[in-house]
């Protein structure tokens, strides 16, 4: 372990040499993996590998990075069955990325986008013989739902760390203020983080410790509720803690934390609450039953605004990108605590729970700026490899990863 640490700090002292910032102890930076083409929106990497990371483009196509370089063929190509209506601002697209616990023996990986027909689509994957190379016609439909409208389509995927069952993330439908109460309503699977089981089934069973399994009238998939559009959810790999950050409607963003227990049934407020703030209606809401959440901030920016040169001083931020607890072994001053960050401003943060309280919040995009050669602008996703170690992507087109002394 010591002869291990000691080549870390050598490779970390090299690379910051290199990026001509020389890292005092315990500062954090950022390093370019590699650029990737624009409309990036996620990275991961299966279980049990190194040397590849894969990332998702809204455009409909998985790239794969290895050795600083991104490979020029697609790792998948299914643009031609994705939406393609991808104006500035578009919501729909290839939006999440799972690989199978046990992709390894398997092959399986699992996507969530939206189709031509505007419906949300959750599909099952198979790798060809070529690693690098997976195969678009074995796609095995696993759900379908929908979409009213085209904004708000949740759309991330992730294998739990406790149960290996596939949790699916869906928005509210979209439009302004939830106009059907999509998020109260658990006959629809929108508004709502989905758990289920895809190795039993055809093309799934649902676990019955789910909340309402066997519960008429209410869907059966549906793990907690009440979520506008959570913009990325992640586990905690090391309690199983459930972290949601889900977009707010013009007033407030914000991040909810329970443990897994916690998250059974959970109703996170929406459209009742927006943060901790009353929404429908507006004063003396009902809050009974409702979770409230850990951290907000005020949404006051606007792509405007920060298209033309926007002091970030001047706003807070408009669009939350959940992120994860660190649980990496190259910087151990991050260990266990929260990092995530908001799209237009690229501001990141972190804090540590405590008691159920942030604690330690502190925001990091000041230290990134000054020891990193440069730093996201447009923070569409974070994402860990398989050892923890923690990403963050640039919409624009680029990949960074944390290091610190």
């Amino acid at each position: 372990i010591v002869n291990n640490g000691n080549i870390m700090r050598k490779i970390i002292f090299i690379i910051s040499m290199v990026l001509g910032t020389l890292l005092s102890a315990n500062d954090i930076a950022v390093i370019k993996v590699a650029d990737v083409p624009a409309k990036a929106l996620y990275i991961t990497q299966p279980s049990n590998e190194t040397d590849r990371l894969f990332v998702l483009n809204q455009k409909g196509r998985i790239h794969i990075i290895t050795n600083g370089a991104t490979l020029k063929t697609p790792f998948l190509d299914i643009s031609d069955r994705v939406h393609g209506s991808l104006t500035p601002g578009s919501e729909e697209g290839l939006l999440g990325l799972a690989f199978h616990p046990d992709y390894k023996i398997n092959g399986y990986f699992y996507l969530n986008y939206v189709n031509k027909n505007d419906s949300s689509i959750v599909s099952r994957f198979s790798v060809t013989d070529n690693p690098n190379i997976a195969d678009e016609e074995t796609e095995k439909m696993i759900l379908g739902i929908p979409q009213p409208f085209g904004n708000h389509n949740g759309g991330h995927l992730a294998f739990g760390p406790k149960d290996g069952m596939l949790y699916i993330g869906f928005g509210d439908g979209g439009k302004w203020g939830d106009p059907y109460n999509n998020s109260q309503d658990l006959k629809t699977l929108l508004g709502a983080i989905l758990r289920i089981n895809v190795d039993k089934g055809d093309p799934y069973t649902i676990p019955p410790d789910n909340p309402f399994f066997n519960d008429t009238g209410k869907r059966a998939e549906i793990f907690c509720y009440g979520l506008r559009n959570p913009w990325r959810f992640s586990f905690d790999r090391e309690t199983s803690d459930l972290i949601i950050g889900d977009v707010g409607q013009d007033l407030w963003e914000e991040i909810n934390w329970l443990t897994w227990d916690e998250s059974l049934g959970a109703n996170f407020g929406w459209r009742t609450m927006e943060g901790n703030h009353c929404y429908d209606p507006e004063e003396f809401c009902d809050t009974t039953g409702l979770i409230m959440p850990v951290f907000e901030y005020p949404n006051n920016a606007s792509y405007m605004k920060i298209l033309i040169g926007m002091d970030e001083r001047e706003a807070t931020g408009c669009s939350v990108t959940g992120g994860y607890v660190y649980r990496g072994n190259n910087n151990p001053d991050l260990w266990g605590t929260y990092i995530f960050g908001d799209y237009c401003t690229g501001r990141i943060w972190s804090f540590k729970l405590k008691n159920g309280k942030p604690t330690k919040f502190k925001n990091l995009r000041p230290e990134l700026k000054k020891h990193s050669r440069d730093v996201p602008l447009f923070i569409s996703s974070f994402g860990e490899d398989s050892s923890g170690e923690l990403y963050v992507v640039d919409y624009l087109g680029a990949v960074y990863k944390f290091i610190s002394n």
